[in-house]
């Protein structure tokens, strides 16, 4: 017989759903940068490491590394089962895998979980110079920041130039900012629904967000990972449900939801429609696995992208790029509409004409059509040098 809980019995989240030390590890290795890493805001973060995971074993002339840079809401864990330490499957489980478009017969990829995340990199979730969490005071970072501490992360493993750099959304944010800051380092350049800078509808979206977890009365200025039973899980909701209407389409949710009520609840008397409850069941989901502090800090870092900045503008930024590079839309993306990549196609002399992902899902797109993603991949791999199997034992990972 099955159990039915009432919202009484239903577990409450933690304060947080950061990893925290104590979990089980999984498949994370850690990265511990030496030296304290200036950030471009002013001053620096000491003890700064990198939670990341690895595929495939690297090649001894260290040529087959690629490196994949996940999304808001995404962490190292690209490929792979839930299972303890990780909390849902890889967000890209059809690319990455032996004869993938990704092959880990051939290539070695590293997923790091991004500087400010909450998967076992540093962020606010992570303790302090005082020995508790920083909460509100984990300092301001931008894409450049965190591109600094990945670069730090392949000098560790041996990597001098990656044979692909591939991201969407604020992965592609990343990915750029290592095609234009270290160029001499990415051989192919994927960028997957991005953009050149943050425009102003963009930051909007996310100021709402950040508004509504600020809102929370039990966010605490950011300082809530150490009230017991509590945590500013309405105003992370709030902001995934705001996020998630954006990341999808309008066709999409008309042909999946329509109007039609949830269930045998009546929204005439107080209950939902089918398309509300889709919002709270990934609501839900987020708070148990997620921390509002990273949204934050991860949201405030993408608002600051404008790859021009101090390079004399996004074109003369752009002209930087010698990676061989494809820039890819998704025809139905309404957060960052087709026209941002087409910008990006026409301003780096290195790429290929813009590629269109068709999908009704919205931005979310490069994440559900692998099929489509995995072709580009294996069209930059194809036109790159050919290259020697990797041996066994695997080389460059660390313990």
């Amino acid at each position: 017989m099955n159990t039915v809980l009432t919202p009484s019995q239903v577990p409450l989240p933690p304060a947080s759903g950061a990893w925290q030390e104590g979990d089980p590890p999984g498949r994370r290795q850690w990265y511990v940068r030496e030296h304290p890493l200036a950030l471009e805001a002013g001053g620096e973060l000491g003890g700064a490491r990198l939670a990341f995971e690895t595929w495939g074993h690297l090649a001894s002339d260290r040529r087959n590394a690629v490196l994949a840079l996940h999304a808001l809401t995404g962490d190292s864990h690209a490929a792979g089962v839930a299972e303890p330490g990780h909390p849902t499957p890889g967000w890209w489980n059809g690319l990455i895998g032996p004869g993938g478009a990704l092959d880990t017969d051939r290539f070695f990829v590293v997923a790091p979980n991004v500087l400010g995340g909450c998967q076992g990199s540093t962020g606010p979730s992570s303790s302090g110079p005082s020995g508790r969490p920083w909460g509100g005071d984990f300092p301001f970072l931008t894409q450049r920041d965190q591109v600094a501490a990945e670069v730090g992360l392949a000098d560790a493993l041996g990597i001098e130039r990656w044979a692909l750099v591939v991201g969407g959304s604020m992965g592609g944010m990343r990915a750029l900012e290592w095609a234009v800051s270290y160029r001499e380092r990415v051989d192919a350049l994927l960028l997957l629904a991005t953009t050149a800078a943050a425009s102003a509808e963009q930051i909007a979206w996310a100021d709402i967000q950040l508004h509504a977890i600020r809102s929370d009365p039990h966010w605490h200025g950011g300082h809530y990972h150490h009230t017991p039973g509590s945590g500013p899980h309405d105003g992370l909701g709030q902001a995934r449900r705001i996020a998630h209407v954006t990341y999808r389409s309008e066709p999409e949710l008309q042909v999946r939801f329509g109007r039609l009520p949830q269930g045998a609840e009546d929204p005439w008397r107080g209950g939902r429609y089918r398309v509300g409850s889709y919002l709270d069941h990934h609501s839900d989901k987020l708070v148990r696995r997620f921390d509002a502090g990273s949204y934050v800090v991860l949201s405030e870092a993408m608002n600051s992208h404008d790859i021009g900045r101090g390079r004399g503008g996004v074109r003369a930024a752009l002209n930087r790029v010698s990676a061989r590079t494809l820039v890819a839309a998704v025809d139905s993306d309404r957060l960052y509409p087709p026209s941002q990549q087409a910008e990006l196609a026409a301003g780096i002399s290195s790429a290929d004409d813009l590629r269109v992902i068709e999908s009704p899902y919205g931005h979310d797109g490069f994440l559900i059509q692998t099929e489509q993603v995995g072709a580009l991949v294996r069209e930059l791999l194809r036109a790159g040098p050919a290259l020697p199997p990797p041996e066994s034992p695997p080389h460059g990972q660390l313990a």
